[in-house]
């Protein structure tokens, strides 16, 4: 089973994701340090600081990756939901997360850049469009063990067949952050 943890970067996905690795249950694949170490984009866009991704290139290189001995692979990146059917997109308020990408001396067009796609729930919207299931957890303001505990309860409902409550809980569209971008832009 691949599941993707997939949010707007700076939401935690990598810091739980390596928690997830500690537990020897799951494979991880950290799908944004494969694709620079595989060179698995077309282009750098060095305006936006990044790379572009050739999605078909990294499907295929997950898929090459992917270890059938473990019951669950987990692939983080804000791109997972491309490749993945499953997806546990992680939200974060957008005060908190400007917070976030500016410690990590982002510059103030990509903090802009990334904050609109959180309040606008672009990657949630993504991930509702090309998954067959979708599950949004809101990370402001709670520990990673919080956040690790949520997302260990949806992987287990998803193994075992017992998602009606979980799909109601981790409802896509429960997270609203629309109010943060008319007030702040």
């Amino acid at each position: 089973m691949l599941i993707g943890i997939t949010g707007t970067p700076g939401t935690g996905k990598t810091s739980v994701t390596r928690l997830l690795e500690e537990d020897r249950f799951y494979q991880v694949i950290h799908l944004n340090e494969l694709i620079k170490k595989d060179k698995l984009y077309s282009e750098v866009d060095t305006e936006r600081d990044c790379v572009v991704a050739d999605m078909d290139q990294v499907y295929d290189r997950v898929l090459e990756l992917h270890d059938r001995s473990y019951p669950v692979t987990i692939v983080d990146s804000h791109l997972s939901h491309h490749i993945t059917d499953i997806a546990i997109v992680l939200r974060t308020d957008p005060a908190i997360l400007k917070e976030r990408l500016q410690k990590r001396n982002y510059s103030e067009e990509k903090v802009r850049e990334n904050l609109e796609a959180e309040a606008l729930d672009i990657i949630l919207a993504e991930a509702v469009e090309w998954c067959e299931k979708v599950f949004e957890l809101n990370t402001s303001n709670r520990t990673e063990d919080k956040t690790l505990k949520d997302i260990r309860k949806i992987i287990r409902g998803l193994r075992y067949g017992n998602t009606e409550e979980l799909e109601e809980e981790f409802r896509p569209g429960s997270i609203d952050w629309s109010n943060y971008f008319f007030n702040e832009f």
